[in-house]
This record gives structure tokens, C-alpha cells and sequence, in this order.
């Protein structure tokens, strides 16, 4: 079994939730489409829901998102690296007899790490075919035959240094 180990950031309070294997990881990576990358603007906190594209080497998580060249993201990324993110999917309600019994189901993966805008051709078009592959589920030739294509958006690359992944699913 392929487990996490050194990226494991904190002690969960339900053990049996959480997730250490990294084929369960990247099966709620699958499922799971938006993440929210959290940042700090100065007193305030910032959060964007985003659809993204990933890399999971080993244990090291690596996620990409694109989006407009110019904002407040990219203004606040550019004063302070340090990101949270959030994704959560599997969503399902399990009613009970009152209303202590009811409960959720899920998968989520919550971390921290550092972001950086992405600016060699080459690696922009990598992690946009890593959207593309992940949103979709297919291989998109145009990013190989169409450079330039990577002009039109921003490449926010976030190397994630902590996370952690829980489960709670429905036994059958």
C-alpha cells in the first residue's frame, strides 16, 4: 500500500476518516473539480473557487489553475505566496430518525504550500493540458501543435508542502 508519510500535516480527530493511500487520494483528486485557493490581502482573507489540473508525484502534490491575466488574485499571490486550499466532492446526505442521527458523506483534501505564476511557454501549456486532462477526462493535441495558445491566460502553479484527506463514505 502507497501511503502517505511526509506530507501528513496534522492529527485528524477522526482517524477513521482519514485517507493515507495515495490511490484514494487521487481517486477524490479525480472526482473532485473545484478547489478554493485561500490567500491573505492584508488583513483579509481571499478565497477563489477554481477549477484545476494536478500532478501527484509520489507523495508530492502539485495543482494548477489558470485564469485572467491581471486581478486581485494575481495581485495579492504576487505580495504573499502562502496559500490554503480546499476541495471537497462525493457530496450525500444520510437522513436519520431525529435530527443527532442525520450525517454527510464526503471526500475533502485540505492543505497549505506556496504559489508562483508559471511564465516559460512550455510549462504554462503542460499545466494547461493538465486543466484540460483533469476537467474533462481527454488529451487535447492543439497545446503541442498551437504554441502560443498559453498567451491568452495566467498559470498559477501551488506546490501544496502540507495536506491532508478525509472520507466518509456510506458502508455497505
Amino acid at each position: 500500500m502507497n501511503n502517505v508519510g511526509s506530507m501528513r500535516w496534522r492529527e485528524m480527530r477522526r482517524h477513521d476518516r482519514e485517507v493515507k493511500n495515495l490511490e484514494e487520494i487521487r481517486e477524490i483528486l479525480d472526482i473532485c473539480k473545484v478547489c478554493r485557493l485561500g490567500m491573505y490581502d492584508g488583513g483579509e482573507v481571499y478565497i477563489v473557487p477554481m477549477n484545476y489540473g494536478y500532478e501527484l508525484a509520489g507523495d508530492k502534490l502539485t495543482l494548477y489553475f489558470h485564469g485572467a491575466r491581471e486581478g486581485r488574485k494575481l495581485d495579492i499571490l504576487r505580495k504573499n505566496p502562502v496559500v490554503g486550499i480546499e476541495m471537497d466532492c462525493m457530496h450525500e446526505l444520510e437522513e436519520g430518525q431525529t435530527a443527532c442521527q442525520y450525517s454527510y458523506y464526503y471526500g475533502s483534501i485540505i492543505g497549505s504550500g506556496r504559489a508562483g505564476i508559471v511564465e516559460e511557454p512550455d510549462k504554462k501549456l503542460k499545466a494547461l493540458a493538465a486543466v484540460m486532462r483533469h476537467q474533462t477526462g481527454k488529451e487535447f493535441e492543439e497545446f503541442a501543435k498551437n504554441p502560443g495558445l498559453e498567451k491568452a491566460v495566467t498559470i498559477i502553479r501551488v506546490d501544496v508542502e502540507k495536506y491532508s484527506c478525509k472520507r466518509h463514505e456510506k458502508t455497505r
